[in-house]
């Protein structure tokens, strides 16, 4: 099967379980870079009473979304090639696409989990617990209020391997919380939100306090004060990532966040 085909499991097969147990049919758009595994799912799914939509990758999600957007739920993989699930997600909600969305993952860990939730997902699930855990925790959320079903949604700012959460003051990179503070969230939002520009110490001082705020020894003190902010952040993120190197200095001016892709 090419790799952007769309999978209806709703003709391949009579639904025996769906008919004996008289249930309406849920559709899932399940998107899985392992073209085994993705089969593998449509099958078993199939005979839980969905009807699956499989895909590939997020350019073939949206291709099928652009010609049949008649999902019930959107079943995500974490690692996918080009835009990452979390990643995705994002996406998904900038474009107005407000289907409830489950991470499907092998990944069991609590970062991981945590921000996907905080993204906007409303279930998240290893890939080991198998197919009948998976159909049980489906169904449960389709047949949930729409008010509970979907949670609202997150505004995250998205920067390459960045993306913070202003709904919790939280940064991320590489999907691992980097334990910002408050102020250094704020510096870190300031300068993402405007990734490729330079920030002036000035602009960022005032972040950190109030326009015009005064504080340190003499006139440019406070530029003695940011600059001890920016090294305690960039080791927070160089803990998370030895090849951190996002945040630049001009000197004399201030700093910039080197990846110029715009954030969203």
């Amino acid at each position: 099967m090419d790799k952007n085909e769309v999978r209806d499991t709703k003709s391949q097969r009579p639904n025996q379980h769906t008919a004996d147990m008289g249930r309406d049919l849920f559709r899932v758009f399940h998107v899985e870079d392992d073209p085994s595994y993705r089969e593998a799912i449509a099958d078993q799914l199939s005979d839980h009473g969905f009807v699956v939509h499989s895909f590939a990758d997020a350019m073939s999600l949206a291709d099928g979304l652009a010609l049949s957007g008649d999902a019930d739920i959107i079943l995500l993989d974490w690692d996918l090639p080009g835009v990452s699930g979390i990643e995705l997600l994002v996406v998904l909600r900038q474009c107005g696409v407000n289907l409830p969305v489950v991470f499907l993952t092998g990944y069991g860990f609590t970062p991981q989990e945590n921000l996907a939730f905080e993204t906007g997902a409303v279930d998240f699930i290893d890939k080991a617990r198998g197919v009948e855990i998976l159909a049980r925790r489906l169904r449960r959320l389709l047949r949930a209020p729409k008010s509970e079903a979907v949670p609202s949604l997150a505004s995250l700012v998205v920067c390459g391997k960045l993306v913070l959460n202003p709904n919790v003051s939280r940064a991320y990179w590489n999907d691992v919380d980097v334990g910002l503070t408050l102020v250094e969230y704020n510096i870190a939002h300031l300068l993402a939100s405007n990734a490729g520009r330079w920030m002036t110490y000035r602009a960022i001082y005032d972040r950190v306090h109030y326009e015009g705020f005064i504080g340190g020894g003499g006139a440019d003190g406070y530029r003695t004060n940011v600059r001890g902010i920016i090294k305690r952040m960039r080791k927070k993120f160089l803990q998370c990532d030895e090849t951190f190197a996002e945040i630049d200095n001009f000197v004399g001016l201030g700093y910039r966040w080197a990846n110029a892709k715009a954030a969203g």
